[in-house]
């Protein structure tokens, strides 16, 4: 059960998830893109709070540019692999880090000063697997080695099972985890969304409050709960992993459900 539409009008900040929430692939869902020019028209600021790690925000940047047509700025895109680096700048910024991940977050790491390795060697200080779209079974073989043969913390960059793609779903970082944990008995710790930090960051970015604030998503126990945790609405769209009947019964029940982006830009412009 939707709450009054008509409270949307405070909304000037705007947390969005992108795959299945935004866009599938390379093509923007009907709606996106009005949705995100009404909210520049009313003075409001959209985040991008995906926890697809596989992109850097600068690979984001000329993805919206060259897929949307859209004009971003680095700093709108808040990815589960920019917490991560926040992270281990903060923890281990003088560590060895071992990562499961792209070449682009492997990159990214290492730009921003940290010392990454991806062979099981001596002197490591934790374990970090992402999504990782460029898998093979050699990188798997090197983080089961570290995890079975050395007591290091362990570390996911989010916990989502399942990536939206244009044919359906793929395996996410969530289920690579998984897939860990089955093989050596360790579990990650999580560090992008349903993380409360992730709205904290935007918030503080922004300037605006939490009842200015709302998280849009297609997955509950991610973005949903990222919103619940950090004490701002949320809304559901059913374009992704999430359905209508999955409402019934959940922990992460969201204020505001729609079928898609283009019934949330409706109640937004409807709601002024």
């Amino acid at each position: 059960m939707n709450k009054n539409p008509n409270s949307l009008k405070q909304k000037k900040l705007f947390l969005f998830d992108i795959d299945g929430t935004l866009a599938i692939g390379d093509s923007l869902y009907d709606g996106s893109a009005e949705l995100l020019a009404h909210i520049d028209a009313i003075g409001g600021k959209s985040y991008y709070i995906t926890n697809n790690s596989t992109r850097s925000g600068q690979d984001y940047v000329e993805r919206f540019r060259q897929a949307f047509h859209l004009e971003t700025t680095q700093d709108q895109f808040i990815t589960s692999g920019y917490m991560t680096l926040r992270f281990l700048q903060q923890h281990y910024a003088q560590g060895k880090i071992f990562v499961l991940g792209t070449a682009s977050f492997l990159k990214e790491l290492r730009k921003n000063g940290l010392h990454i390795t991806e062979t099981a060697e001596e002197g490591i200080d934790c374990v970090v697997a992402a999504y990782d779209s460029e898998l093979t079974y050699h990188k798997l073989i090197q983080t089961c080695k570290v995890l079975s043969t050395m007591d290091v913390p362990f570390y996911g960059t989010n916990p989502d099972l399942c990536c939206p793609i244009d044919f359906g779903f793929v395996p996410d970082c969530g289920a690579i985890c998984n897939m860990l944990t089955d093989a050596t008995g360790k579990r990650p710790t999580y560090l992008g969304k349903p993380s409360p930090d992730v709205v904290e960051l935007c918030l503080a970015l922004s300037g605006f409050s939490r009842e200015e604030t709302l998280v849009v998503g297609d997955r509950l126990y991610t973005d949903i709960a990222c919103g619940i945790n950090g004490g701002v609405e949320t809304c559901v769209v059913f374009t992704g992993e999430a359905k209508p009947e999955d409402m019934t019964d959940t922990p992460y029940p969201a204020d505001y459900c729609f079928n898609n982006i283009k019934e949330l830009l409706m109640h937004c412009t409807e709601a002024l």
